[in-house]
């Protein structure tokens, strides 16, 4: 049983892709793992789901298994010296085309490209080390200035400003890949540079229900069109590395709080990625800043925060997880932390089920109740009741292991998989025997807040509470 509420999601790679690995990693504090098909073969990434599944069962706790798209890459094209120099002031020219480059000619292999690529958008090269913005488009090449020079070699990526792309976020590659992830029962899937809700509703049409859909925001088009691309997605990740890359530095903070608020206020979970603690790739601790990016994450109401290069390829993978948990748990036994989500625009009472979320949070604050306990056939009543941060850790009853693993993505969810009840009574008398296990740590006269959706196994039918006490 965790301390801490909130998530920890660990990027899997070849120091911690053993089964030995996973399974201390899940031990220390890893709630759900994330497969990067950027990287590996199918056969090497159905290999770690066993090993996932084989600490499940070890531990008899659900685990949930995020398999993330690799997406549309753009590159420059090769040169003929593998390489040339970008000097700042110069203009240069881009063609399509995949003849080798040469100082002063860049050709790409991407002729949808040319028609959207007008004056003012910017290309932005090798994670951005260098820049250019486009000054004019005769249409069968562009002219460019460059405004951030260096050397840049052969296949480097391209980040494009100012315009919205002709490509789709899923690729055949992502399609393939999906597809095999699917037949591996993963919980999540994650789409890769999303531009608009057409691109989540595509990759809906694939999944079709088998698993929850986050949509990465990586592009400032998705920004633009973040309600809309969520109420459509199932999760949101706030993918840092190429928002950095495609928004001015300082607006990422921004943005990052901007997605934060509007997932939770449509109760979708959300992961923090990219860099929270970089450090620790080589070294034992991270910096204070990467602590306070941990801990200001969770400030700002985070389901979740990740970390990829620091358990897939880092000297300590154990040791950030097990300091990552202690940043959480520290943020969170501030009262101060309470204090921000007392926001009444997420309390707003819509539906039955919207009034009954928001009556769990002031009664289990009220009452200095010890645990929410939801019965849930699809996960939305628990998704509902975690929203509002009731101060309490929460208890989601389901009798599908694969939405038990789903629920573990979502902030102060202990998910827990239980038999189909009868009726309410049968449901209270599943949470007397549940609260008697050892890790719930609920004493007898502990007060608790019970809520469902009558009749059992209708989903979204949220419309009953009721309060009790631990026998």
């Amino acid at each position: 049983m965790r301390n801490r509420l909130a998530k920890i999601v660990a990027t899997v790679g070849p120091a911690s892709a053993a089964p030995s690995n996973l399974a201390l990693l899940h031990e220390v504090g890893v709630d759900v793992f994330r497969l990067n098909f950027s990287h590996g073969e199918h056969e090497s990434h159905a290999k770690v789901v066993d090993g996932i599944r084989a600490a499940q069962k070890k531990s008899g706790r659900p685990i949930g298994i995020l398999a993330d798209m690799q997406g549309p890459k753009i590159r420059a094209g090769v040169f003929e010296d593998g390489q040339i120099e970008l000097r700042p002031g110069e203009t240069i020219r881009i063609e399509i085309g995949t003849e080798p480059g040469r100082d002063g000619l860049i050709r790409m292999p991407h002729p949808e490209l040319l028609p959207v690529l007008t004056e003012g958008c910017v290309l932005k090269f090798d994670d951005g080390k260098m820049s250019v913005t486009v000054l004019d488009n005769d249409g069968e090449a562009l002219t460019a200035r460059v405004d951030i020079g260096g050397p840049l070699k052969d296949r480097k990526g391209v980040n494009i400003i100012g315009a919205v792309l002709p490509v789709s976020a899923m690729t055949e590659k992502d399609e393939r890949d999906m597809k095999f992830a699917l037949s591996q029962n993963v919980d999540f899937i994650a789409l890769s540079f999303v531009q608009t809700v057409g691109d989540v509703i595509a990759a809906k049409n694939i999944i079709q229900g088998q698993a929850g859909l986050i949509v990465k925001i990586e592009k400032p088009s998705a920004v633009e069109d973040l309600e809309a691309i969520l109420d459509e997605a199932d999760g949101v990740m706030v993918a840092r590395g190429d928002l950095g890359v495609e928004l001015p530095l300082e607006q990422v903070p921004v943005v990052q709080r901007q997605i934060i608020r509007t997932a939770r206020r449509m109760g979708k979970p959300v992961i923090v990625a990219t860099h929270m603690m970089e450090s620790m790739i080589d070294n034992p601790t991270p910096t204070r800043a990467e602590a306070s990016d941990v801990a200001t994450a969770m400030y700002q109401g985070a389901d979740a925060v990740m970390l990829s290069a620091e358990t897939a390829v880092g000297r300590h993978p154990a040791t950030v997880v097990a300091i990552m948990d202690r940043i959480i748990a520290a943020a969170e036994s501030d009262e101060e932390y309470w204090s921000t989500f007392q926001d009444r625009r997420l309390t707003a009472q819509t539906t039955a089920e919207d009034a009954i979320s928001a009556s769990v949070r002031g009664i289990a604050e009220t009452l200095g109740s010890k645990a929410v306990f939801g019965y849930t056939s699809s996960g939305a009543t628990v998704s509902r009741i975690a929203r509002l941060r009731p101060p309490c850790r929460i208890i989601g009853m389901t009798p599908h292991e694969h939405i038990a693993s789903r629920m573990c993505l979502t902030w102060g969810v202990t998910p827990m998989v239980v038999k189909d009840p009868a009726d309410f009574d049968d449901m209270r008398f599943s949470i007397q025997a549940i609260a008697k296990d050892a890790p719930l740590s609920l004493k007898s006269g502990d007060p608790v807040v019970m809520c469902a959706g009558i009749p059992f196994g209708t989903s979204g039918s949220t419309n009953t509470l009721k309060i009790g006490n631990i026998n």
